[in-house]
């Protein structure tokens, strides 16, 4: 595949005051009492009734603000309202496909680092692309907002909303008749999960169940091709890792949920004929990423002259990743959604034997991560200032390493890129956009 062009661009109310009446006379005392009394009880339901009565309902255009860390939604930023005929007019012009052969895909997580690209491709190719992200907080923002143009100015348009938004789905689906949904939209991070589990079940299991459970309602329902993770081997000894291995000692939380999600999947492909792939992702970097991969703060802090944590497993171990370049997981998110069945239910009912499938997507060569730091060390002519640290136990595993011979041979997956010239493409970007590296600190 050839480099993407992405890889260049650069109250409170006030208190009310009833002044005495100087004409006021003792024996109207009771009067005057009850006249108040009456007045301030028809103030409390006035606001009771504004209150519950007057706010948003959630079938309404979605809106939210965050409020603390620990809120459900986390975190959206306030979101724009939908509906109306101008906001469908951009849905349908976002969604309609320009290739004979083409589908019209819904991505969630569209603002995401893999969101991004994989919308991208599609709509270069000439496939309807809508897009579908609520622009949390979980990391910078700004990054997203800046996906979120690059996207744009390739006429694809994200609608700002939340996957847990049930009427929100309904809505697009009832606008565009989707052929597939590419579901990338999740909470991410496996050391979140320690600060904030309740985000992980709202985003990777009640979002999931929300999403499926309008496409098996939709008529025609997609194909479904999602995100699972690595991570779902858990504490798992034997490599190289593949679909076959067990996947019931998960690591972390967000482990967890990858994996709930996968046994999901087969649920709803069981009893309502959804057709679901799963795609096992091990260890995505490359431009425009995520800011809390090791990778992306690592350039950062070695530019900052700040010390690096390089970790350590139990005896002094290397901690190794299957890093895979963003352009080769592209080219296997394309693939899977290329190869994919159509679903067999329709209005909710199975009517015969869905397809049902599991993907590793990874480069099947694990690098130390002390190599890593080696490569950026070149690329930046800096000297990284290393701390070595015994691995945590925060959910991190020592090693990943894929087995992608089942993805190669349904639909021919094979990575180009090794972690050498995929670190160089990523410098390049990096200091294209962040220059000194200042601007990542907002």
């Amino acid at each position: 595949m050839k480099s993407s062009h992405l890889d260049n661009i650069p109250s409170t109310p006030g208190k009310f005051k009833i002044e005495k009446s100087p004409y006021s006379h003792r024996f109207r005392w009771h009067y005057s009492y009850l006249a108040k009394l009456t007045f301030w009880s028809f103030v409390f339901l006035a606001l009771i009734f504004i209150f519950f009565f007057k706010s948003p309902p959630s079938s309404s255009p979605y809106s939210s603000i965050s409020t603390t860390p620990s809120d459900l939604s986390r975190r959206s930023l306030k979101t724009s309202s939908w509906g109306g005929p101008a906001w469908e007019k951009r849905v349908r012009s976002s969604a309609k496909v320009r290739s004979k052969t083409g589908f019209s895909v819904l991505v969630t997580g569209a603002a995401g680092f893999v969101g991004t690209h994989v919308s991208a491709s599609l709509k270069r190719r000439g496939d309807g692309v809508l897009g579908l992200d609520n622009f949390n907080d979980y990391y910078d923002p700004y990054l997203k907002r800046a996906r979120q143009a690059l996207l744009e100015r390739s006429g694809i348009y994200i609608v700002e909303g939340d996957i847990n938004d049930v009427a929100l789905l309904k809505k697009l689906f009832e606008v565009i008749p989707f052929t597939h949904v590419m579901h990338l939209a999740a909470q991410a991070g496996v050391r979140y999960a320690m600060e904030n589990p309740n985000s992980y079940i709202h985003s990777n299991v009640a979002g999931f169940v929300n999403l499926l459970e309008v496409c098996k309602s939709a008529n025609p329902q997609p194909a479904i091709v999602w995100a699972s993770s690595s991570s779902v081997y858990g504490l798992n000894t034997k490599v190289p890792f593949s679909e076959k291995d067990r996947t019931d000692q998960p690591a972390s939380l967000y482990a967890a949920t990858k994996k709930a999600g996968e046994e999901i999947a087969h649920t709803y492909n069981h009893i309502y004929g959804l057709s679901l792939t799963g795609l096992r992702f091990f260890t995505v970097y490359g431009p425009w990423g995520r800011p809390d991969m090791a990778y992306f703060f690592f350039t950062r802090d070695i530019l900052k002259g700040k010390a690096i944590p390089i970790f350590e497993s139990a005896n002094h171990g290397t901690v190794a990743r299957d890093f895979t370049y963003i352009d080769d997981i592209v080219k296997g998110c394309l693939g899977a959604l290329d190869t994919a069945e159509k679903s067999t239910g329709s209005g909710g009912k199975k009517k015969r034997p869905a397809q049902l499938r599991v993907f590793n997507l990874g480069n099947t060569s694990p690098v130390p991560v002390s190599d890593l730091v080696s490569i950026l060390e070149k690329l930046l002519k800096v000297k990284a200032k290393r701390r070595v640290m015994k691995l945590p136990r925060n959910g991190d595993v020592p090693f990943t390493h894929a087995n992608i011979s089942f993805a190669q041979r349904e639909f021919g997956y094979k990575p180009t890129t090794d972690l050498q010239m995929g670190l160089k493409k990523f410098v390049r970007w990096y200091v294209s956009y962040y220059g000194s590296g200042k601007k990542s600190d907002h």
